[in-house]
């Protein structure tokens, strides 16, 4: 007799017709469709004002969507599931201090997964291994004010691995690094075994951690595809303010150094 196949894991993120106006009345999203695989790594690309904040914050309940919906490894992104979506999609804000305010290190890691009851030594092994990801462990100790921006920035990842979500949302992950700050980041980020939103204007940086991308303009998703696809599209670029660095082009990343 023939098994029944084995049902498929829904995505990471399922994002279906959302629309959103705030309540001074400026529409910031219109229908937005946006489904998102496990493992996947995606950069979100747009001009300034195009609602890529608005959407990140639709992730996990910060925002209430005016129409559609948005589910999380299908959970439906609601009042009565936040605290298991908020666990779920992980946010690392473009300034890591926003997130860093314990006496050290380890306790800022501790400081999630301690507050949704993790305690002993099942508590120390998460905040262990979530150090150990980012290449921190050695600086459990240290008050992290102390650190460099680069390693507050590894530090702040870490703090959202240790709730071990489902989703990883990256807003400007590379702003402020020095070139080894930058590099070292890009190498934790391909690493890890989770799936990765990246919402980046650093579009050398998406094309090297992200095989695929997504633009965001005028609250709508214009473009969406293979990432050194888009970015080769000038007309495509040029109609929605996203232009490379100076002489830069997509095919100037070797093959080696493109997200798999």
């Amino acid at each position: 007799m023939t098994e029944p196949p084995v049902p498929a894991a829904p995505a990471s993120l399922e994002v279906s017709g959302l629309a959103y106006a705030y309540p001074d009345g400026h529409q910031a999203l219109f229908g937005v469709d946006l489904t998102v695989g496990r493992g996947e790594r995606v950069a979100l690309l747009g001009p300034n004002g195009a609602g890529k904040t608005t959407l990140v914050l639709h992730l996990n309940g910060i925002l209430t969507a005016g129409a559609g919906s948005v589910a999380v490894a299908g959970v439906p992104v609601a009042k009565r599931n936040l605290a298991e979506i908020r666990r779920r999609v992980g946010i690392v804000f473009q300034d890591p201090d926003d997130q860093l305010f314990m006496p050290t290190v380890r306790e800022d890691v501790a400081f999630g997964p301690a507050a949704s009851g993790l305690r002993g030594p099942e508590l120390e092994a998460r905040v262990t291994a979530a150090l150990g990801q980012v290449g921190m462990a050695e600086y459990a100790d240290r008050p992290p004010h102390h650190l460099s921006f680069g390693q507050r920035r590894r530090v702040a990842v870490a703090t959202v691995l240790a709730m071990e979500p489902e989703i990883l949302v990256l807003d400007e992950p590379s702003s402020n690094l020095d070139p080894a700050s930058r590099r070292e980041l890009a190498d934790i980020l391909r690493a890890l075994d989770i799936t990765v939103l990246m919402v980046t204007h650093d579009l050398p940086y998406a094309l090297e951690l992200c095989p695929r991308a997504v633009i965001l303009s005028e609250g709508v998703i214009v473009a969406d595809g293979p990432t050194g696809q888009l970015l080769g599209d000038e007309k495509l670029m040029g109609a929605h303010r996203l232009e490379l660095p100076f002489g830069f082009h997509p095919r100037s990343v070797s093959p080696r150094h493109v997200a798999p």
